[in-house]
């Protein structure tokens, strides 16, 4: 677990960095090493993609950071002439002093000057933008999903690991002190074998992921759509396909992607399996036509557990909606003694095997103890703004990591985790088939074939 620490007890560690030491369990490879900046040294970024996720979570979560780990921001690159003047002037407002707009990535990594890069572009670009990051040594926090297909999926991860920089993916929820405190409840043992997960994230929004007001304003003429269509099929423009992506496919799987990225992230992370053994899903677009192509409404059906051994395991069940939002957004844990629940934050013998249903099969009664999660919480959250607390420990994880070299709570590893579960479940919700994975090959298979899209 990576504790906040004092600034004192900061600095002592950037200078044992600096003499070569090794940090906990990481070990610095050269390349690494090499990147690593002393405490004394100003770590400057740059903005690929200046989005509403960026302005409102993880712009304030760097500034939060900013100037006690020495950090400062230097550039927007933005292929759409609107955006980019307007992150040069919230940016600029933001840290200070005037920052550079860059009209693409290939223009920005002339810039000698950046140590790393925040992107914060549409979903299936992600992967190609860490692609370029991790070729140009640059240190990288991306949002997720990681990738969108497991061509991306390889690729990205292939590119970090041998560029050897920092790397964290926004699954924030690694940087939150109740995920810590589950995890580390359920590695302990106390919690006895998962049986199934209950995942849920509802809303009532017509308007999610649409942008009426801005669509107008989007004129091919003022931005670049042949970069932003990136490895993706040629297309006429549209702007609202450059706008409101997460409707259509190719360019986002839509629920899977946006939303149940964070929450299948904590399946990997809480039994370190890697992806589920089978999927199957169904879902549609119910109520909202207005010309997206991603389901309004999905229920996935994921199997988990080792692949050599078909009789342990257990079932994640995964529901969305747009169109009602009872419900809400939740994650259940069950175990034969009862229930973690990440909603409330408490461990409770809910539904745990009672003395009586144990008596008559000459077994004994198994019933949680209660216990509140709070109680054990170890990752501090002082000093953030209340903007997007999560977010911005989750940011400040990733600036300490670049200071020490250490592995950040959410490496390439999860990243590339969470995409491959992701891309299983929207091969099932396409093809209505039955999906698997394959080992040797690193594919996604729906009904015995690979799954392009």
């Amino acid at each position: 677990m990576n504790e906040k620490i004092s600034r004192r007890e900061f600095l002592k560690k950037a200078g044992l960095v600096s003499a070569g030491a090794v940090m906990g369990n990481f070990i610095l490879s050269p390349k690494s090493y090499a990147r690593v900046k002393g405490a004394n040294d100003r770590v400057n970024v740059a903005v690929v993609g200046f989005s509403d996720r960026f302005r409102s979570s993880l712009l304030p979560g760097f500034t939060d950071h900013r100037e006690e780990l020495n950090f400062d921001m230097i550039g927007v690159s933005d292929i759409w002439s609107l955006r980019r003047d307007e992150g040069v002037q919230v940016v600029g407002e933001k840290i200070g002093h005037k920052v550079k707009g860059y009209r693409n990535n290939e223009e920005m990594y002339k810039d000698k000057d950046i140590d790393a890069v925040i992107i914060s572009t549409p979903d299936f670009a992600h992967a190609t933008h860490t692609v370029e990051a991790a070729e140009h040594g640059k240190h990288i926090y991306v949002e997720k999903p990681f990738a969108e297909t497991m061509e991306d999926n390889r690729r990205a991860r292939a590119a970090v690991e041998k560029a050897g920089v920092v790397f964290q993916v926004g699954s924030q929820r690694r940087s939150a002190p109740n995920y810590h405190a589950a995890n580390d409840y359920i590695r302990s043992g106390q919690f006895g074998d998962i049986v199934m997960c209950e995942m849920t994230w509802n809303v009532n929004q017509p308007g999610r992921w649409r942008r009426p007001s801005l669509v107008p304003k989007c004129r091919e003429e003022d931005l670049d759509w042949i970069r932003f269509l990136c490895n993706r099929p040629f297309e006429a423009f549209d702007p609202r396909k450059y706008l409101e992506y997460r409707l259509f496919w190719p360019y986002s799987s839509g629920i899977p992607g946006q939303w149940m990225a964070h929450q299948i992230d904590t399946v990997h992370w809480f039994t370190g399996l890697k992806h589920p053994r089978s999927v199957t899903a169904n879902g549609g677009i119910y109520l909202w036509h207005d010309g997206r192509t991603n389901f309004d409404t999905m229920t996935a059906v994921m199997d988990y557990g080792p692949t050599d051994d078909p009789q342990k395991g257990f079932l994640v069940q995964y529901t969305s909606r747009f169109t009602n939002s009872a419900g809400s957004v939740k994650e259940i844990y069950y175990s034969n003694g009862g229930e973690l629940n990440l909603d409330t934050n408490k461990i409770t013998p809910n539904g745990g095997l009672t003395e009586g249903e144990a008596k008559a099969m000459g077994m004994h009664a198994n019933q949680l103890a209660p216990l509140d999660l709070k109680s054990t919480m170890k990752v501090a959250t002082a000093g953030v703004t209340g903007v997007d607390p999560m977010t911005s420990v989750h940011v400040r994880n990733w600036m300490e990591c670049i200071r020490s070299g250490e592995k950040t709570n959410a490496p390439v590893e999860a990243a590339y985790d969470h995409s491959s579960a992701c891309i299983m479940v929207n091969a099932a919700l396409r093809t209505k088939q039955y999906v698997t994975f394959d080992e040797e090959h690193q594919e996604v298979l729906a009904g015995g074939k690979v799954f392009k899209f």
